[in-house]
């Protein structure tokens, strides 16, 4: 009878044991099918990431160049009409630096 109890006893125990184990392997195999599940959202959000910012990136790209076009138009502008003010104002005085010049050119000093 003795017997009979330490090998239901033991059987018990390898019983325990092997659903023990199965408990682990269960939590291993869930374990690793989370952190797969939790790389591939990490990519996805990633991909997301990165495409949002690329967008960001080129509108401020666009946005920029489109200024750098109206300041390039702007200062054209702007250098056109200074240009046009200087010949205006060489052709007004013109004839009097050259009076002038021919003054001091034509006295004779003593």
């Amino acid at each position: 009878m003795a017997t009979n109890r330490v090998q239901g006893g033991i059987q018990q125990l390898l019983t325990a044991e092997q659903e023990a184990q199965h408990i682990v392997n269960s939590a291993k195999s869930a374990k690793t099918a989370r952190l797969k599940q939790a790389q591939e959202e990490a990519e996805k959000e990633r991909a997301e990431y990165r495409s949002q910012t690329e967008l960001e990136f080129q509108g401020k790209v666009a946005q920029s160049s489109g200024d750098s076009g109206a300041n390039v138009k702007r200062l054209e502008q702007e250098t056109e009409a200074k240009i046009y003010h200087l010949k205006l104002e060489a052709s007004r005085i013109s004839q009097d630096v050259v009076k002038m010049l021919l003054k001091h050119v034509t006295t004779v000093k003593k």
